[in-house]
């Protein structure tokens, strides 16, 4: 029998504890939904996810420790794939409505976590929330930025607000259906966000 080495060993470690950790966030995403987050508990998480409740902390030293994992890192990716959009685009009407598009699959694809994010940011640790808050200015600064571009004669404290309504419009999608449901019309309703944040941004 094949003997692989140490490196690829460890590496098939480490893909399936960051497959467990994955897990772990998706359960915790869509019970902390359903329940709340003080409606939940370790065992209920590891539960969910296939794992003991014990087993939970060996991915996270608690229930804190996961809440944490799911807003601070849903905060990255926005603020991380926001950029990543504006570079990647040739013009700043094309920057916003790529910004649009990547803010409508967020929400189409993260409605637990949104729903979460709205209910239960407040449980953080503290130190957690005030990275979370950071990281959603930012996020909002790389919006502010491309609609600076767009309308030069308008104050970013105007910007910030039309940008904050674009987000909420489309934000708000999740709330229209019961948590851990399929929304339906997928493709309709894609389609729909996008046009009505469009025509937001030009009120």
């Amino acid at each position: 029998m094949e003997v692989l080495p140490v490196e690829d060993r460890l590496t098939g470690r480490s893909i399936a504890k960051a497959s467990r950790r994955a897990a772990l966030l998706d359960a915790a995403a869509q019970l902390f939904a359903e329940r709340g987050y003080n409606g939940v508990s370790i065992e209920d998480l590891g539960s969910a996810a296939g794992v003991s409740g014990p087993a939970v902390y060996r991915h996270f030293s608690g229930k804190p420790a996961v809440l944490s994992a799911l807003l601070t890192g849903v905060s990255e990716d926005l603020l991380e794939g926001s950029l990543a959009v504006v570079a990647a685009s040739t013009d700043p009407e094309a920057a916003l409505m790529d910004l649009i598009r990547f803010q409508v699959d967020f929400a189409l694809s993260k409605a637990n976590v949104i729903r979460v994010q709205d209910r239960d940011l407040s449980s953080l640790p503290r130190e957690d929330e005030q990275l979370v808050r950071s990281l959603q200015r930012r996020y909002l600064e790389v919006w502010v930025d491309i609609l600076a571009e767009l309308f030069p004669d308008a104050d970013r404290v105007r910007l910030r607000r039309k940008a904050h309504a674009v987000f909420g419009l489309i934000n708000s999608t999740p709330h229209t259906t019961h948590a851990g449901r399929a929304i339906p019309d997928l493709s309709g309703l894609r389609g729909l966000l996008e046009d009505m944040a469009w025509a937001a941004v030009g009120v």
